[in-house]
């Protein structure tokens, strides 16, 4: 893979990781018209790392608020100021301790399922009949209210609930966000947190696998590193912006938009794989 090959890839990440439309399907996709036979996990990783760094600077401000409530919540608990229930309440607190537990089942199902997940990510036959199910996905969130539930809402069953579609999400061809959000307003959620809600459990998701693939990174040379860091700029850059696009979108109750394009992208997947492939 050559540089321009990498940034080509990091557009596309940073364009599809969080608009619906599923990030790991396309690259699989695009790997195949740029000649890249072979799975890119490594590339893939390091996209994805680009496309973190978006999120977190994205969501700095809820990022920050969180960690003070949670610095403040356990020093008071350690003074015996504040009792677990009474944390509970803070709103802060509550939305760092769901995105921890909708982590689980994340991680379990990622833990579970990697390598059959690695296996059919050069698959574009798989990736086009998951497009085709992400699109029914987005397209079911139609008619619901886009003013639901707030915050103080949330439970620990929808967190669960919205991390299980996150790990399930592994699949290429299933929107991450795509089913994280649909999952959100499935459950009566307010579009615009269900996709922030999305977005921070992607941040815990994409650093866990991170962790898991360094000793991958470590066995690579210099100039493969120049590459994967120009892939890497390029889904960062990309991806902030198709945050704000896909939140103004989400906000309007237009996420079924984007079911008509995973069909067709589906299809066209779907034929070629069983007849180019």
């Amino acid at each position: 893979m050559d540089p321009i090959q990498a940034i080509v890839l990091g557009v596309v990440q940073g364009l599809t990781e969080f608009l619906p439309i599923s990030s790991s399907g396309h690259l699989i996709i695009f790997q195949h018209i740029l000649g890249l036979r072979e799975a890119e996990i490594l590339f893939d990783i390091s996209v994805h790392v680009g496309t973190l760094v978006a999120v977190i600077v994205f969501l700095r401000e809820e990022l920050l608020a969180m960690l003070k409530a949670l610095n403040r919540g356990i020093y008071q608990i350690r003074h015996q100021q504040l009792v677990w229930r009474s944390a509970w309440q803070d709103r802060d607190i509550r939305l760092a301790a769901l995105i921890v537990i909708g982590s689980f089942p994340t991680a379990i199902l990622g833990l579970c399922f990697k390598q059959i997940a690695e296996t059919l990510f050069s698959t574009v036959l798989i990736v086009g009949i998951d497009l085709i199910i992400t699109g029914f996905l987005l397209w079911f969130t139609r008619g619901f209210h886009r003013t639901g539930r707030s915050i103080d809402s949330l439970s620990i069953r929808d967190a669960l609930i919205i991390g299980t579609a996150q790990g399930l999400a592994i699949m290429p061809g299933i929107s991450r966000s795509g089913s994280t959000i649909s999952a959100g307003i499935f459950l009566g959620i307010n579009h615009e947190l269900a996709a922030r809600f999305s977005f921070l459990l992607s941040i815990p998701a994409v650093f866990g696998a991170t962790l898991l693939s360094l000793k991958d990174f470590m066995d690579v040379g210099g100039m493969v590193w120049q590459t994967w860091l120009a892939g890497a700029i390029a889904s960062g850059i990309v991806g902030y912006l198709s945050l704000k696009l896909l939140l103004l979108i989400v906000k309007k109750g237009n996420l079924f938009s984007f079911a008509p394009y995973c069909w067709l992208t589906g299809l066209i997947a779907i034929a070629w794989g069983l007849f180019a492939g």
